[in-house]
């Protein structure tokens, strides 16, 4: 197996790895939340509102990382990597989400695109995982709905 070949299967599984460990992490809260959590007016409102929002930012950039792994997948398949990033770029013409560059990007440019988008999905996670954690401390010193 050629070298790009071994860079571009392993950027397709820490992808997919990733998007799985990360989209699981994110929904754990939506589950656990409403058992755990408490009414306590207005405010715990909003915050459910933005930790939805945060839930579903980490959950639409795991599908993008999939995406990206199948990407991966597919130039991993061709003999060449001029091979495989051309395949790449004509499906992604197909679909219409990119438009031909006449100087594609190289197999380290994209990877380190999705490595942009993985720090991404984490800091978003962070910061859902953050105000779950809010939202957990004051339920529990919240008083019993009465």
């Amino acid at each position: 197996m050629t070298p790009w070949k071994i860079a571009a299967s392993a950027a397709a599984r820490d992808l997919r790895r990733n998007s799985l460990f990360c989209g699981l992490t994110a929904l754990l809260p939506l589950i656990a939340g409403p058992i755990t959590g408490g009414y306590g007016g207005f405010a715990p409102t909003l915050s459910w509102l933005l930790m939805l929002v945060c839930c579903g930012i980490v959950l639409a950039l795991a599908i993008h990382l999939l995406f990206d792994a199948l990407l991966f997948r597919l130039a991993a398949s061709h003999e060449t990597e001029a091979a495989g990033l051309a395949a790449v770029d004509d499906l992604l013409f197909r679909m219409q989400l990119r438009k031909p560059d006449p100087t594609p990007p190289g197999l380290e440019k994209r990877i380190a695109g999705s490595r942009r988008i993985v720090w991404q999905q984490r800091l978003a996670l962070a910061l859902y995982l953050v105000i779950f954690a809010i939202l957990q401390v004051n339920a529990s010193h919240a008083p019993p709905p009465a």
